[in-house]
């Protein structure tokens, strides 16, 4: 995920709230994770997931996000959520702001290959979700996008 300092140079008049999407792709009983290598949440376990592009539609970004970091093809059926994330920096400055619209759906082909800005990808078991470091409330998200998909037809 970029930092202020990336939108400010971009020429953007306010560096924060950014919008982004995720999403919560499960295979079985297992859902798939990738681990950040990069800013605030590098070395933490999250959703696939980053910005959306100016004009892209959030489930359309969504998708895109989970090829770019995990090779992985899925099919999005339902919205989660929109979560909103804000991480204060040094001295108490807001160091990001993002809203997340957190998409879940089912694995269609593929095996995870790290990608993008991904130290490693992965599908995890369910059961084994608490035993990562997860960024805050990926594991809550994760349990109500596997409860939402149960009772999709």
């Amino acid at each position: 995920m970029p930092t202020p300092n990336d939108a400010a140079s971009a020429g953007e008049p306010s560096a924060w709230p950014r919008i982004a999407a995720s999403a919560a792709i499960f295979r079985d009983r297992e859902v798939l994770l990738v681990k950040r290598a990069k800013g605030a949440l590098a070395g933490l376990w999250s959703l696939p997931g980053g910005h959306i592009e100016p004009g892209e539609k959030a489930r359309a970004a969504a998708l895109r996000e989970v090829r770019e970091e995990t090779h992985i093809e899925a099919d999005l059926l339902r919205l989660v959520d929109v979560h909103e994330v804000i991480l204060d920096g040094t001295g108490g400055d807001l160091a990001a702001h993002y809203l997340i619209v957190v998409f879940c759906g089912r694995w269609v082909a593929g095996t995870p290959i790290t990608g993008s800005d991904a130290a490693d990808a992965r599908f995890v078991r369910l059961e084994d979700l608490d035993t990562l470091p997860l960024t805050d409330n990926a594991a809550a998200l994760v349990r109500r996008a596997w409860d939402l998909l149960q009772t999709a037809a």
